[in-house]
């Protein structure tokens, strides 16, 4: 089985920075590339940003030069790197995963985490 865990959301003042954590555990293949996703109330799911396994990266325009996306490839985890905060950034932020797993390479399977919740204080 394949679970996402992720951490590190809580309660941030604006302008203030947060980190975090996405690891990815259990049956895997290959990771073909990771994201983080993010949802408040009235909205959409929308993706905040990505990375391949290539490392290319990309970012929705909200929060270009504010956040960074890593990734330690052989931890399986990815990181998301939180800066210069503002209110509009409160948010549930999942993490989603594009993966194959042993049993069936050739099919990539998309793994969501439970979500966490960061609160922008202003």
């Amino acid at each position: 089985q394949v679970q996402l865990v992720e951490s590190g959301g809580g309660l941030v003042q604006a302008g203030g920075s947060l980190t975090l954590s996405c690891a990815a555990s259990g049956s895997i293949f290959s990771i073909k590339s990771m994201g983080w996703y993010r949802q408040s109330p009235g909205n959409q799911r929308e993706l905040v940003a990505g990375i391949t396994s290539g490392t290319s990266t990309n970012y929705a325009d909200s929060v270009k030069g504010r956040f960074t996306i890593s990734r330690d490839n052989d931890k399986n985890t990815v990181y998301l790197l939180m800066n210069s905060l503002k209110p509009e950034d409160t948010a549930v932020y999942y993490c989603n995963g594009l993966i194959t797993i042993p049993q069936h390479r050739d099919i990539t399977y998309s793994y969501w985490g439970q979500g966490t919740q960061v609160t922008v204080s202003s």
